[in-house]
């Protein structure tokens, strides 16, 4: 493995927890004897390509310092290489990190443990899930929840996470069932009446909400939860349970395991760690062994 590594950083993750984490993951990395060149895009596009071109010049490893969003990023450079990724987790929801079992704003010590297992050449292949070209670690939303994010979106005022909670507010006032075509490894069409339909690779999003607590990132299977048609009262009361993953055990709730995915449904959106997809329909897949990760 060659000595020189690639920080792959997003400055303004965390609230400017990003820039502040890149240092003692740098200085982790120098003191074991490890080459570290920086990456900062201007955009997203920007600091993909430049992280693409790091991946294809032969670095060692690409790190990915900030939140979901930049392991995202990260994920469309390594992916379907052997270049190992390493996580620095400083964002706000860090689901990708938390599914593999890495340290969460906790640079110094995420540092130390990527610097660790470069060294010892520790590293596991992990599932990802893809649709189309796009790649992802953790899971993929429709619906209600995606319905939230597109409102939240769109709202200019408030800022921060206050306005996804007005927004979630108002999806609920317009809560209605959503007609879901569901097909799981090319078997029959299922026709159902659903509030959200997450297909997961890893366990959690929206920063720790289990809403596919049992998803396995080594079995080449997604976990796939339905929520059925319920009412506003219902959804309430099952959604802190989430938190937990205890919604699982709901009436309402029901889990199915593929490796294939297709997905379709009018006026919905698909989000894939956090980031948006596109309208559906969709297929995602489960590519087992996709990318190779540093760490326990």
């Amino acid at each position: 493995m060659t000595s020189e590594i690639t920080l792959f950083v997003n400055p303004t993750a965390g609230r400017g927890r990003g820039a502040h984490a890149a240092q003692p993951a740098a200085a982790a990395l120098r003191a074991s004897g490890f080459s570290v060149r920086t990456v900062i895009g201007e955009d997203a596009g920007d600091a993909l390509r430049r992280a693409r071109a790091a991946v294809a010049g032969g670095t060692g490893a690409l790190i990915a310092v900030g939140g979901d969003g930049m392991a995202s990023l990260a994920l469309q450079a390594v992916a379907g290489t052997r270049t190992p990724l390493g996580v620095i987790a400083v964002g706000t929801g860090n689901d990708f990190a938390r599914a593999l079992g890495l340290p969460v704003r906790a640079p110094a010590a995420a540092g130390a443990l990527v610097a660790d297992a470069l060294k010892g050449a520790r590293t596991r292949d992990v599932d990802l899930g893809r649709v189309g070209e796009t790649w992802f670690g953790t899971v993929l939303a429709s619906g209600f929840d995606s319905r939230v994010n597109d409102r939240g979106n769109r709202m200019r005022r408030p800022t921060g996470r206050f306005k996804y909670d007005l927004a979630m507010v108002a999806e609920l006032a317009a809560l209605k069932p959503i007609s879901y075509r569901l097909t799981l490894d090319g078997g029959e069409v299922r026709e159902i009446e659903a509030t959200l339909v997450a297909v997961g690779n890893g366990s959690s999003y929206g920063g720790g909400m289990r809403i596919c607590a049992g998803a396995d990132m080594s079995d080449g299977l997604f976990d796939v939860t339905v929520v059925g048609a319920c009412s506003r009262t219902t959804l309430l009361t099952v959604f802190p349970r989430v938190y937990r993953g205890t919604h699982l055990g709901h009436p309402k709730v029901t889990v199915h395991r593929a490796a294939k995915v297709e997905l379709a449904a009018p006026d919905v959106t698909a989000y894939a760690d956090g980031e948006r997809l596109g309208a559906l329909p969709l297929t995602a897949e489960c590519v087992p062994a996709a990318v190779r990760v540093l760490g326990p």
